[in-house]
C-alpha cells in the first residue's frame, strides 16, 4: 500500500514542490480514480482500460483546478477546494452509490497474482523471517514496485525534458520564464493535470488492491502525500531532482510502515487520523530542527 500511495506522493510532489501549489484537489481526484476504475470493472470493462480511464479523469480534474486558478484568478487553495467539493458529487454519480465492492471481480491486482502461475514451483507460501507469506503477495509486491519505480523514472525523464524544464522554471520564477515566451498558464494547467492523473492512478490501484472503492476514501490523503514528500526529503538529504522523486516514494513507504507499527503496538484504529497528524507534525518540524542542530555544531 505504501508503494501504491507512492504514486500519490509523486502527484503531490509536482503540485507542492514544482509549483508551490497547495492542491486540495488530491482528496477528490484519488477517489475519482477509484470510483471510475471500480465502476468500469463492475460494468465489465477490462481492468487496464478502467485504470487508464481513471488516470485520464484525474488529469481533467487537475486541469480544471488549473483553469480556475489561471483563467479566473481564483486563489489556488480555493480552486482546489471548489473542484474537490464538486468531485464528491461526481464520484457518487460515477459509482451510483457510496461503496462498490470488487472482491469478486478480476482486477489489475488479480493479474499480478496470476503471474505466479508462470513460474512453476513458486505456488503456496514462502517462509520469511517475519512469518509465512503467500507467494502471490510477493508477486503483487514486485509488480507494484516495478510499476511505481517505472512511473518515477518516467516522471524524472519528463521533468528533465525541455517541456519539463520549462514547467519547473514556471514554478521557480514565472516572470522570468514568461519573458522567454513560455505560456505559464498552460504550464500550470498541464502540471496540475499530470499531478492529479498520478493521484487518480494511485486511487484506481488502491481500490483494486483493497477490494472496494468508497466515496470517503480520499479524506486526509493530501496530508498523507505531503507528509511522504517531506519525510523523503528529510531522509534522502539530496536536493537533486532524481533523489527528490525517489524520496517521495520512499517517504510514502516509511509513512505506511510507521502507521502499521503504531497499530501493532496496540493503538486504537479509531486514532489513525491522530497518529497521522502526529507523524505529519514531526515530519514538518524535524528538518528545521536538524538544520538548527547542524548550525550549532559548526565551529
Amino acid at each position: 500500500m505504501g508503494l501504491i500511495l507512492g504514486l500519490l506522493s509523486l502527484g503531490v510532489f509536482i503540485s507542492f514542490r514544482i509549483f508551490n501549489f497547495a492542491d486540495i484537489t488530491a482528496e477528490g481526484s484519488i477517489t475519482l480514480g477509484a470510483s471510475i476504475a471500480a465502476a468500469m470493472i463492475v460494468a465489465g470493462y477490462p481492468p487496464l482500460t478502467a485504470t487508464l480511464v481513471a488516470l485520464a479523469g484525474g488529469f481533467l480534474a487537475g486541469a480544471l483546478t488549473g483553469i480556475l486558478h489561471t483563467r479566473f484568478n481564483i486563489n489556488g487553495l480555493l480552486s482546489g477546494i471548489l473542484v474537490m467539493t464538486a468531485l464528491y458529487s461526481v464520484n457518487l454519480h460515477v459509482m451510483g452509490k457510496s461503496n462498490i465492492p470488487l472482491m469478486s471481480e478480476k482486477t489489475v491486482i488479480t493479474f499480478f497474482e496470476n503471474i505466479e502461475t508462470l513460474f512453476p514451483g513458486t505456488s503456496g507460501n514462502i517462509s520469511l523471517p517475519g512469518g509465512v507469506i503467500p507467494a502471490k503477495d510477493i508477486f503483487v509486491l514486485g509488480c507494484i514496485l516495478a510499476l511505481t519505480s517505472l512511473t518515477g523514472w518516467l516522471l524524472y525523464l519528463f521533468l528533465k525534458s525541455n517541456f519539463g524544464t520549462a514547467m519547473r522554471a514556471t514554478g521557480n520564477n514565472q516572470q522570468m520564464i514568461r519573458a522567454l515566451g513560455v505560456n505559464t498558464n498552460a504550464m500550470m494547467i498541464t502540471g496540475l493535470g499530470i499531478s492529479n492523473a498520478l493521484i487518480a492512478l494511485s486511487g484506481a490501484l488502491l481500490a483494486q488492491y483493497q477490494g472496494f472503492a468508497d466515496v470517503q476514501m480520499g479524506i486526509g490523503m493530501m496530508v498523507l502525500g505531503l507528509a511522504s514528500v517531506i519525510i523523503g526529503e528529510a531522509l534522502i538529504g539530496e536536493k537533486t531532482l532524481g533523489y527528490l522523486i525517489a524520496g517521495a516514494i520512499v517517504g510514502s513507504v516509511i509513512f505506511r510502515l510507521l502507521v502499521a507499527v503504531a497499530l501493532r503496538l496496540g493503538m486504537n484504529p479509531n486514532d489513525l487520523k491522530i497518529i497521522t497528524a502526529v507523524f505529519v507534525f514531526i515530519a514538518l518540524i524535524l528538518p528545521g530542527m536538524m538544520k538548527k542542530k547542524r548550525g550549532v555544531e559548526k565551529p
